[in-house]
């Protein structure tokens, strides 16, 4: 294999390489303890065992992830992932040892240092990926991350289970090739282009809770943020949890036996893979917040129905598998957002606490399973049925939280099945918060706007018309905030002395609200009820006189154009189908498209 061969992949597709095998061997190494001690101590205190080896797994996470976050921003990611690639191989091999000496002891602490590898690995994994990838393709990148650590999982449980069924429980064999795995994993760690460090000057602290404290304290400043962090955690309490219980349900509720049972949680991490590509697929090329509270439903929904037909084989499989399926949609827009989102010189510090509630999470997993089975001694059915009840409170809380994100999407798929849009200079969306202005002919040129930029988007328009009850609630669901009837808005804002003021509607106040809103990250659409936007720029000069209302903040302003409601059969790939029940639209961005060739661009963006 030749140099120019290795160099031919992205530093992205090798960082996949290197996760994948850290993931597959904690999950390798971690069945194999569970399998050891049961054959060890007996099937009858499963609860217990998986209980202990999970509590063992959070421990580091708990203590050292500040740690690793600082690590993360102050040294270069790419190193800190070779340097723990090369722990791993140590690990692994003390791991071979303690089999060879049938030591629980020397079992339990190869676990934790393994633990201790995934902790330093974390921040710096995910923490790299802005900086392998271009913005567009996070959520894509995100999706096949995370596909690729369920398929670790899978791959790892079934690579578990199946060789300690073949070897007849020969443990010594299993962890050696764990340390294959961690060789090859280097190889695939020095392969990643080198990336330089944030430039951040925070020192290492040991105090944990403090460290932890600061950054939640700065992931609230920014919009949703702390909700999606919070959210990150609950998945891998979820994870961990039907990854603990699922063994218990299998031997009570099916009659299968421990390694049966592993196999069983196979299938619910193909569906978090295939779940995982999908969600980024369907995130395009944004982040799609507003997905998460329809995920949790699923979950919650498919841990209900198991406690109810624990019974039937059957329909286990399914179920588990749509569990995984939603739980992998509910993950990758919260992963995506927390990297985009987080600050650069403290995205390591974001992600070290988002790993730190996250393993909090797998704790209180933990905690779920000896409190469900030792003291309610509830059977792992009816802990599915608690589960489920949980999700739904959490479906509630989140719907609540990102339902401006809700409405975002809802709005964006209504876009895509009510018009055939074409763009036409779509280099002028910024990846930051702009002020877009627009001329306004109708209630669903919102739709077109949402469908047409990646961003959340607040409306503020000049009310020419009046509208029904329905049409109110849903200018309500847009945050369409309507301006005063007795002059053009710019000059109606320009007139503001205080942008201050508690009368919604107003000029002063829709200006204060546009300011805060463009301050928050979120993009603001201008909507002008002129006839001809283009002549009234050149005759007012609209984009300058918003510079000077707003005080020359950094936000560009970006003229919008429409137009729609003409059906061209020669726009190319729509078929006359698509034509006849969808409206055809051309959205510009920053100049009118040509009348000529103005399709061809719209392909291109330019």
């Amino acid at each position: 294999m030749t140099l120019a061969y290795i160099r031919s992949f992205s530093s992205f597709t090798y960082l996949n390489i290197a996760q994948f095998l850290g993931a597959l061997n904690d999950n390798v190494y971690k069945m194999l303890i569970v399998f050891f001690l049961i054959g060890l101590e007996g099937a009858e205190n499963s609860h217990t065992i998986l209980g202990s080896v999970g509590a063992l797994i959070v421990l580091p996470f708990l203590l050292f992830s500040p740690i690793a976050g600082t690590l993360a921003d102050r040294y270069s990611k790419r190193n800190i992932i070779v340097i723990a690639k090369f722990f791993e191989l140590g690990v692994m091999i003390l791991g071979v040892v303690g089999f060879a000496l049938e030591s629980k002891g020397l079992s339990y602490a190869t676990l934790f240092l393994l633990a201790c590898h995934s902790t330093l690995f974390s921040p710096s994994k995910y923490g790299i990926v802005p900086e392998l990838i271009k913005p567009d393709f996070i959520s894509k990148a995100n999706g096949l991350l995370t596909s690729f650590t369920y398929l670790a999982i899978i791959v790892g449980t079934f690579f578990a289970s199946f060789i300690t069924q073949i070897t007849h429980r020969n443990y010594v064999m299993a962890a050696s090739c764990c340390a294959v795995f961690s060789v090859i994993g280097i190889l695939a760690s020095l392969c990643i282009v080198h990336t330089p460090p944030s430039g951040s000057s925070k020192k290492v602290s040991a105090r944990i809770l403090t460290t932890t404290y600061r950054a939640l304290k700065l992931a609230k400043q920014i919009p949703s943020l702390l909700p999606a962090i919070f959210g990150a955690a609950f998945f891998l309490f979820i994870g961990a949890y039907v990854q603990m219980n699922i063994i218990p349900f299998s031997i009570e509720s099916l009659g299968l036996s421990d390694i049966e049972g592993g196999y069983l949680f196979l299938l619910t991490a193909l569906g978090i893979g295939l779940g995982s590509l999908l969600a980024g697929k369907a995130s395009g090329g944004g982040i799609e917040l507003g997905m998460v509270p329809f995920a949790a439903l699923g979950i919650a929904i498919c841990s209900a129905l198991l406690s109810v037909f624990d019974f039937s084989l059957l329909t286990v499989v399914p179920l588990v598998i749509l569990l995984g399926f939603f739980a992998g949609f509910y993950e990758v827009p919260l992963d995506a957002y927390i990297q985009m989102a987080s600050p650069v010189q403290d995205r390591g510090q974001c992600l070290a606490a988002s790993s730190f509630l996250s393993f909090v999470g797998v704790l209180c997993a933990s905690f779920s399973i000896y409190f469900f089975s030792s003291v309610l001694h509830l059977e792992a059915s009816s802990g599915f049925a608690v589960i489920g009840i949980l999700t739904l409170l959490i479906t509630a809380i989140y719907a609540y939280l990102f339902f401006a994100h809700i409405t975002h999407l809802i709005a964006k798929v209504m876009a895509r099945l009510h018009f055939c849009t074409s763009l036409y200079g779509e280099n002028h969306i910024p990846q930051s918060a702009a002020l877009y202005i627009c001329t306004h002919t109708a209630w669903n040129d919102t739709l077109l706007l949402l469908g047409a930029q990646k961003k959340q988007m607040r409306f503020f328009i000049e009310k020419e018309q009046a509208h029904s009850k329905w049409m109110k609630r849903l200018y309500g669901l847009l945050h369409i905030e309507s301006t005063p009837l007795d002059q053009p808005l710019y000059q109606s804002l320009k007139k503001v002395k205080k942008p201050t003021s508690e009368k919604k509607g107003d000029a002063a106040h829709n200006l204060q609200e546009i300011k805060n809103t463009l301050n928050k990250g979120i993009s603001v659409c201008l909507f002008i009820t002129e006839s001809n936007m283009e002549k009234e720029i050149a005759k007012e000069g609209y984009v300058e006189a918003f510079k000077a209302i707003l005080e020359e903040t950094p936000y560009p302003i970006i003229p919008v154009y429409i137009d729609k409601g003409k059906k061209d059969l020669a726009i190319p790939f729509l078929p006359h189908l698509c034509l006849k029940y969808r409206v055809p639209a051309v959205v510009s961005f920053g100049k009118i498209a040509p009348k000529k060739g103005a399709k061809m661009e719209a392909k291109t963006g330019k």
